[in-house]
């Protein structure tokens, strides 16, 4: 293409047209145009998705927390209610739950918390305890959420879902799901905005397979950049869902390697936040990605930068 050059042409990866490249969360400091944020997942809850239950314990999810950010995660998202269709929790009970983590978290690690919550009551106590970003799963559902983190000055993410929380939702059907779900996007920002959120603070999630098929989520997937080009630092969740295990016919304990291939799919679509179980695995490959992208150097050179090069484990050449 005239005009284009090769280095141009070549690139293997999307760069988003970023509005606020830098933001600031509590200690930390990211810059979305040249680094991606490692999302670790810790739910409080007996029927999570992922672990079952596993974390539900305070010390435990307190334990989990700390490791992951010992593990290589910029962020740890707290939650005390699944997206999955059930009962209700009250705001009470489900701040009990997550509150405590918080707090526990926040005394002894700088690392970015924050909290999956679609209840006012429950944000405003979790940035009360040291949460820096409420992420909301069901699209400002209750607008009334907004206007707490605006408040607060705190970070919100808004995903796009359609279901009310905690319902079932029938058969999905979309014209065209990546701009349908853009179009989403781009009307809950404004509201947001105009809610007295600033646009420095607002991350904004497509919701893989939030009431989405397997097919709709691989369209997103691989039209990742149509989202990133919204212009605000996009997060993708990915890691052992569903349209993975439907793809490869795995089940949840399998799903790993999937995860992970999605996972720099997306990055490499303009995702600059990564939601992950399986946090040591997911640190290595997205640093290696930013690594080859040039974002970060090398942890240490050795191989062919010598005069001499020999197998590891011989003897050094005399000096």
């Amino acid at each position: 293409m005239e005009g284009t050059t090769t280095r141009e042409m070549a690139a293997p990866f999307y760069t988003p047209p970023l509005l606020h490249p830098v933001h600031r969360f509590g200690t930390r400091t990211l810059d979305f145009s040249r680094q991606v944020a490692l999302m670790a997942i810790v739910n409080r809850t007996p029927d999570s998705f992922y672990d079952a239950g596993a974390t539900f314990a305070l010390d435990a999810a307190v334990a989990a927390s700390l490791q992951a950010a010992a593990d290589g995660a910029d962020w740890v998202d707290i939650g005390g209610v699944p997206f999955a269709p059930g009962p209700p929790l009250s705001a009470q009970e489900e701040g009990d739950r997550v509150v405590p983590v918080i707090e526990a978290v926040a005394a002894a690690s700088d690392v970015i918390i924050s909290v999956d919550t679609f209840l006012p009551e429950v944000a405003a106590r979790s940035i009360a305890a040291g949460a820096h970003v409420i992420n909301d799963t069901t699209g400002l559902h209750n607008p009334d959420i907004a206007a707490v983190v605006a408040e607060s000055g705190a970070h919100l993410v808004i995903t796009h879902s359609l279901a009310r929380p905690r319902t079932v939702y029938p058969r999905p059907s979309y014209g065209d799901v990546v701009a349908e779900v853009a179009a989403f996007l781009r009307e809950k920002v404004e509201l947001a905005i105009s809610l007295g959120v600033a646009p420095e603070q607002i991350i904004i999630d497509p919701g893989h397979d939030l009431n989405k098929n397997t097919l709709h989520t691989l369209e997103i997937t691989r039209r990742f950049n149509e989202i990133a080009a919204l212009g605000f630092p996009a997060l993708a969740a990915v890691s052992n869902k569903d349209f993975i295990g439907e793809t490869l016919n795995q089940d949840k304990a399998a799903r790993l390697e999937g995860s992970l291939a999605t996972a720099v799919i997306c990055l490499l679509g303009g995702a600059r936040i990564l939601r992950m179980h399986n946090v040591r695995a997911a640190n290595s490959a997205i640093r290696m990605t930013e690594a080859t992208l040039g974002w970060r150097a090398p942890a240490y050179l050795r191989h062919n930068m010598g005069n001499i090069n020999l197998p590891a484990g011989a003897a050094q050449p005399p000096q």
